[in-house]
């Protein structure tokens, strides 16, 4: 029997009724206009003549409900049913730039902050272009005239749909000034909508990078040295050639791969491989070396930004507070492993699968091959899982070089292992905090100091010395503080880091509100009173920290054993406060319940920012409470779940999300409640025991030797 698991849903998915929304596997606009003659009015509608609708998506599906609240954005602006929109994933272009990141990327919670205005204004014009085509063929005044349902409506019951006006209205001029609708007339932003790629999902027809196929493709697993950087010297592939089904063995810039008719063939082949490697430098880091190296760094200090006098205040205090935070280094740990299929052939290259940054996959694998980057398609398939790590595209460079080296498609294939010792880690950081209070304890001085690697010098090649914006996220608070200094040190500890989901939100985070809460304590107030009377000035924070203590019943009793912290901050311009419930048993967190209050401002789709709350929350638990990685000899020690743990089923709390009706901008929601987890668990400690733990995961270990 021949039958897959996925083969099995799809069978069983057409019994129960059949799909909701079809999508295309990424590239050119194709099945979503089969039927019909294409019209393109801008670079983000289609109409075909047969009535289909296709929206362009510029952002990556990976989970984070773009699929969705992009097509309700085009649709609000049409006047369609949102389930007569159809998706496809846009190709690599200047015009999909992602104006608030500088390249064709997703990530930082900007998806909805970068489209609320772009597509709406592309609906738009599309509206506007059909009413005048309408207005033209029936000779009426376009101001008679209305959308509704698909159709341009006029006087006398007049009625066109949009694929019989599509032709025409790509021949006029697109308008550059139109009228959007007002908020108070939405009848799709803002309301609770199911995902419309949950069916493809479930039935197993939505199409990651793990189910490509194409005619006489073949499978590769990657043999790499354990050390990231080190290369081949030499390598023997006499016995992996002679194993069943393998078509070659070859070698790249990063390692020797074995090529056979299926990827466990490829796995075990490889396996029988003998290299010989150059380790590099990299052999010499672990741990230990790497806090060395990042407690000791001499590199400048960076000034992030300075309110008054900090030095002199600090001086002047009644009693000064001083603490350092260590967070350490962590994989991305994607459900799907990294993979990318190739196809080189007559100086072109097609690469297809789960990419977060479109453009830097073109133009690396254009490089790495010797082509322009014209010449090489990129189709981005639904990610399963991205978190920063689909940013990198050592994969696709991977997979091309293989594909040219034994003149086929290649699906590269990396096992579990290979993903968790063969990422790009989010960095190890230190925090130097000092805090001083006058004689009733209010805060009076707040120094920060943050040094770590810098991300963006690794992947842009951000001068060193220059600033780099994604480090200082977070670093400043919103607390009525008059004396304060933030900086940050930009120090290369030697391992390759990349951008992990909340940046470094999750970082900055827990040392500042880790270090609010000990100067609550050392004045002897209550931690929620005391951050409350520092928000004067912060009105949507002071609103969040409010209705989140409200939910978790802040002040009225617990069960024996149970104890809260709070955390807030405000990142990719959302406003959030959590309050956890916990307990301890001999050095072991149990999380109850997290209340969480999230004012970002204009939402598109609330049940996407619901569901965006609990995974972050999941997510930010994860590395709370256990996940770790950690090097010996330059080997990452961790390989798979049972050694770098993220959060069970069991261990889920309950979430009890309160979301803040606002028509500010839209804020970002898909990251920053990851980075309040860390705090609020790290705050309920202190008040279940009275020891203050500074190092994150709140591991037993860690519990134990602080």
């Amino acid at each position: 029997m021949t039958t897959t698991r996925r083969d099995f849903l799809k069978t069983s998915a057409i019994v129960g009724g059949g799909l909701t929304l079809g999508i295309a596997l990424p590239g050119a606009v194709s099945e979503a206009t089969a039927a019909g003659t294409l019209h393109t009015p801008n670079a983000w509608v289609h109409i075909a003549d047969n009535n289909t609708i296709t929206l362009i998506s510029a952002r990556s599906e990976m989970g984070q409900g773009v699929y969705t609240s992009m097509p309700m954005l085009i649709a609000e602006e049409l006047g369609v049913d949102i389930h007569k929109v159809k998706v496809e994933i846009a190709p690599v272009g200047d015009v999909y730039v992602n104006s608030l990141l500088g390249g064709q990327l997703t990530g930082g919670s900007t998806s909805v902050r970068e489209a609320w205005e772009k597509l709406r204004v592309a609906g738009a014009q599309v509206r506007t272009m059909l009413i005048s085509a309408a207005a033209q063929k029936w000779q009426v005044d376009p101001a008679t005239l209305h959308v509704h349902d698909g159709s341009v409506i006029g006087p006398g019951g007049r009625k066109a749909t949009y694929g019989a006006l599509a032709e025409a209205a790509a021949l006029l001029p697109v308008p550059k000034d139109v009228v959007l609708k007002d908020p108070k007339d939405f009848k799709i932003i803002g309301k609770p909508t199911k995902r419309l790629d949950t069916p493809g999902k479930v039935n197993g027809t939505a199409g990651y990078g793990i189910d490509v196929k194409l005619p006489g493709m073949v499978y590769a697993s990657l043999e790499q040295c354990p050390v990231i950087g080190g290369k081949v010297v030499s390598f023997d592939a006499s016995k992996a050639k002679g194993m069943p089904g393998v078509i070659d063995v070859v070698q790249i810039r990063d390692g020797v791969a074995v090529v056979a008719d299926s990827y466990w063939r490829a796995k075990k082949a490889r396996e029988a491989l003998t290299v010989t490697w150059d380790e590099g430098p990299g052999a010499q880091i672990d741990n230990a070396s790497m806090r060395d190296s990042i407690r000791n760094a001499s590199d400048t200090p960076i000034p992030i930004k300075k309110t008054g006098d900090a030095d002199a205040a600090l001086k002047g205090a009644a009693k000064v507070l001083q603490a350092e935070y260590w967070s350490p280094l962590l994989a991305h740990a994607t459900m799907e492993p990294q993979n990318f299929t190739a196809d080189y052939r007559n100086g072109k290259c097609v690469v297809i699968g789960p990419a977060q940054f479109q453009q830097g996959t073109a133009g690396n694998v254009a490089a790495a091959l010797g082509l322009k980057p014209e010449d090489v398609t990129v189709k981005t398939t639904f990610l399963g899982g991205g978190f920063g790590r689909r940013l990198e595209v050592d994969f696709a460079v991977q997979a091309a070089e293989i594909s040219k080296a034994v003149g086929k498609p290649v699906k590269l294939l990396w096992s579990r292992e290979d993903d968790t010792s063969h990422d790009f880690y989010r960095p190890m950081a230190l925090h130097r905090m000092a805090g001083g209070l006058d004689a009733s304890g209010n805060p009076v001085a707040l120094t920060f100091q943050l040094t770590s690697q810098s991300v963006t010098q690794r992947a842009f090649g951000l001068p060193k010395g220059t600033l780099d914006p994604f480090m200082a996220e977070a670093s400043v608070v919103g607390y009525a503080i008059p004396n304060m200094t933030q900086s940050l040190i930009e120090h290369n500890s030697g391992l390759r880091v990349g951008y992990w989901r909340s940046v470094s939100h999750a970082l900055n985070a827990f040392a500042n509100e880790s270090f609010i809460d000990e100067l609550a304590a050392a004045a002897g107030r209550d931690p929620y009173q005391y951050r409350l009377g520092l928000l004067s000035e912060q009105p949507r924070l002071a609103n969040v920290l409010k209705l989140a203590a409200a939910k978790a019943g802040w002040g009225t009793p617990l069960p024996a054993g149970h104890h809260r912290g709070v955390a807030l901050m405000e990142g990719y311009d959302t406003y959030m406060a959590q309050v956890v419930e916990i307990s301890v048993k001999e050095s072991e967190i149990t999380v109850h319940k997290v209340a969480v209050a999230a004012d970002l401002g204009h939402m598109v789709n609330p049940d996407t920012v619901h569901a965006q709350l609990e995974s972050s929350i999941a997510f930010g638990l994860s590395s709370t409470l256990g996940s770790e990685i950690t090097l010996e000899k330059g080997r990452v020690q961790q390989s798979n779940f049972h050694d770098y743990p993220v959060i069970r089923m069991f261990q889920m709390p309950k979430i009890d999300v309160t979301l803040v009706q606002s028509t500010e901008k839209p804020g970002g929601i898909g990251e920053p409640a990851t980075a309040l987890v860390g705090p609020a668990v790290a705050n309920a400690f202190f008040a279940a025991t009275g020891k203050r733990v500074r190092r994150l995961p709140l591991s037993a270990d860690n519990i134990k030797s602080a």
